[in-house]
């Protein structure tokens, strides 16, 4: 099993770290050479090994965010521990700006709007009507401000846009609600570390933009329902206010869902009465309309009922309009 551990962890040093983390680029690289803790990591489940879980858990349990050397010496010091702490724990990439990308998507959308996240961890892409925006073109011009009516959040969203800009408004959102294997509360002081310690070094603004999403959740907290989507996704649905358009979302959670349960929790969401709205890689499904050519695809691909809409960074960094060229069905 080291022989995985090493190959993940190179490609995690060669291909994801670098331009996010240098940090991580090292510790990823460190791993990768090092026999002795290839061994530990391998104790770990394989889903719960990933670089960026591994290097929160040691964070969370005092590793300190110096080079390979002394971070490599408190993994081996602390080994049963790692191993411990990562197999109870989960990615939990809770990042608001995501919802700078699925925007476009949701004004498109009818309101009031029942929101519903299926992956959600602390609920922080329940409130896309609590923040700001700022969307700029590839030139660095802003080309659009949008706010809450109360003013400037404290959360401000800054996307880049390439192409046309749609329409884009706040929706109305009455209802937020979501399921995940281990929900995350904001007002609690340990799981807000935690998601902030999910944060990679280096990523300037993550962090602060994360602690201020935690406040707003925090002071108007939603309907988190712990366990599988599958099981509690009827029941959930029920609860939704009947005058108000459910949406589901299932952003960048369903690449961490095995193939066979994925397949069937699209299906069941394709199924019911609400509009699902996605932002996943291009290749995971293949429910898209129209089909998309995943090797020639920048991004993820952003949905609307497995309607093709835009072309977007993961995290919602930026995104690309192209839903000029497949209309939705009148």
């Amino acid at each position: 099993m080291t022989d995985a551990v090493r190959e993940r962890y190179t490609r995690f040093a060669e291909n994801e770290a670098p331009g996010r983390s240098a940090l991580y680029a090292e510790w990823a690289a460190g791993v990768a050479g090092d026999a002795a803790v290839q061994e530990v990591l391998a104790r770990i489940p394989e889903n719960r090994r990933q670089p960026p879980l591994v290097f929160a858990v040691t964070r969370l349990l005092g590793a300190s965010l110096d080079g390979y050397a002394v971070w490599r010496e408190f993994v081996l010091r602390n080994a049963d521990a790692v191993v411990a702490e990562c197999s109870a724990r989960s990615l939990q990439t809770n990042e608001p700006l995501r919802l700078a990308a699925l925007l476009p998507v949701l004004s498109e959308i009818d309101g009031p709007i029942a929101l519903l996240e299926i992956g959600a961890s602390a609920g922080l892409c329940l409130y896309p009507d609590r923040y700001s925006y700022r969307v700029t073109g590839p030139d660095g011009e802003l080309r659009l401000a949008l706010d809450p009516r109360d003013g400037v959040s404290s959360v401000v969203l800054a996307s880049r846009v390439a192409g046309e800009l749609p329409e884009l408004r706040l929706p109305e959102i009455v209802w937020r609600a979501g399921i995940d294997l281990a929900p995350l509360d904001a007002r609690d002081p340990d799981d807000r570390r935690w998601l902030q310690g999910l944060v990679w070094p280096g990523e300037t603004g993550r962090e602060q933009r994360i602690a201020a999403a935690l406040d707003i959740a925090a002071a108007d907290p939603p309907t988190l329902v712990a366990g599988d989507a599958l099981e509690r996704l009827d029941a959930l649905v029920d609860e939704a206010p009947t005058d108000a358009t459910l949406v589901i979302t299932t952003p960048g959670v369903l690449v961490h869902i095995p193939r066979s349960e994925r397949a069937a929790l699209v299906a069941r969401i394709r199924a019911s009465t609400a509009r699902w709205v996605t932002i996943d890689p291009p290749g995971l499904l293949d429910v898209w309309e129209p089909p998309i050519d995943a090797e020639r695809w920048a991004g993820f691909a952003v949905a609307l009922d497995g309607r093709v809409r835009a072309a977007a960074d993961p995290l919602g960094a930026w995104w690309e309009w192209r839903a000029a060229e497949w209309p939705l069905p009148s």
